[in-house]
């Protein structure tokens, strides 16, 4: 059984077992997560669809580990101005484990 959720405006395709990376949003103390935006339930007989979400479905995950992204720099500069700018960003995200998916 796979189901579609969505997270911070990005869909995964998770199944129980999988692990996935979320934008960091959850607490220091929490231990598990529960996604409620469920799009669609499919994989034992007919699929569930929602229009645009599926009503009591739940995907429920426990929280492996704060991890980062990878290092983006965006360099501006002139030519012959003496103009250069070099800015750095890494994306904080945490680490998932889908548990189970509750239809």
């Amino acid at each position: 059984m796979y189901a579609i959720i969505e997270d911070s405006g990005t869909q995964f395709k998770v199944t129980a077992g999988d692990t996935i990376r979320i934008d960091r949003q959850v607490a220091e103390g929490d231990k598990t997560v529960t996604f409620d935006r469920v799009l669609l339930v499919a994989g034992e007989g007919q699929p569930k669809v929602g229009a645009p979400l599926l009503s009591g479905a739940t995907v429920v995950a426990d929280v492996v580990r704060a991890v980062k992204g990878p290092k983006v720099d965006t360099i501006k500069h002139r030519r012959r101005k003496g103009y250069y700018k070099k800015i750095g960003h890494r994306q904080k995200y945490t680490q998932v484990k889908i548990s189970a998916i509750n239809v």
